[in-house]
């Protein structure tokens, strides 16, 4: 359930869900601040929330203001407490927790990404710890969609791997029957990653994007042009 909440003059967009503990977040790059509450929570027990926490708004918000942004429109992430990060298509609240020995993360409840560093751990090593969870979700991720098509399409690929990509989201090496994915992949939704690797798999089958490619994409996967369109949007 989702709705709009003012506390003073800052407006805030509320869910409503079935957890134990509320969770604030401010989104780049505007720095719209929602919170999602326990189905049990009243809305003065979240204005209270909320009042509580205005200072920490106020200076994310700041930050996200000075921030410089990045080609294309982006910003650029400092893997920050309460910073927003793609996992499948849906956003996550990022909650950086120092003091860690070792470095970790991972999913928890209500939808926050759980980042564990050592007190001081530089952008850099949030950054490297957050890359690799990405990287073994996929690798979790991609297996049953590979077998599932490579069964349906008759083909077989002697090799698979992950890696970063600034223009590709995956490629296909035909001769090699070696096909590699991008990483960033973990962050779009279940439909773009599938139809990555249907596209790979095709180039098995016909090494070229001709006519025959798009037969073959029309024919065992009807919905690439709009997957394709949500892939790059």
């Amino acid at each position: 359930m989702h709705s709009t909440i003012l506390v003073g003059e800052l407006a805030v967009e509320l869910t409503r869900k079935d957890i134990k503990h509320a969770h604030l977040r401010i989104y780049p790059p505007e720095g719209i601040v929602r919170i999602s509450a326990p189905l049990w929570m009243d809305d003065a027990s979240i204005r209270a929330f909320v009042l509580s926490k205005l200072e920490w708004i106020g200076e994310r918000q700041r930050e996200l203001h000075l921030r410089p942004g990045l080609r294309g429109g982006r910003t650029r992430l400092e893997f920050s407490d309460g910073e927003a990060h793609l996992y499948r298509g849906a956003e996550h609240g990022l909650k950086v927790v120092e003091g860690a020995r070792r470095g970790s993360v991972c999913l928890a409840e209500g939808g926050v990404l759980e980042l564990r560093v050592r007190s001081g751990a530089a952008r850099e090593d949030r950054e490297r710890l957050l890359d690799l969870w990405y990287r073994r979700r996929l690798a979790e991720l991609v297996p049953p969609i590979l077998e599932e098509w490579q069964e349906r399409l008759g083909v077989r690929v002697a090799f698979w791997g992950i890696k970063k990509m600034k223009t590709r989201w995956g490629t296909c090496n035909n001769r090699a029957s070696r096909v590699w994915l991008n990483l960033e992949l973990a962050k779009k939704p279940p439909a773009c990653l599938e139809y990555v690797v249907v596209h790979e798999l095709v180039h098995l089958i016909e090494l070229s994007h001709g006519p025959r490619f798009k037969a073959l994409m029309d024919r065992y996967y009807p919905r690439w042009r709009s997957v394709r369109k949500e892939l790059n949007d």
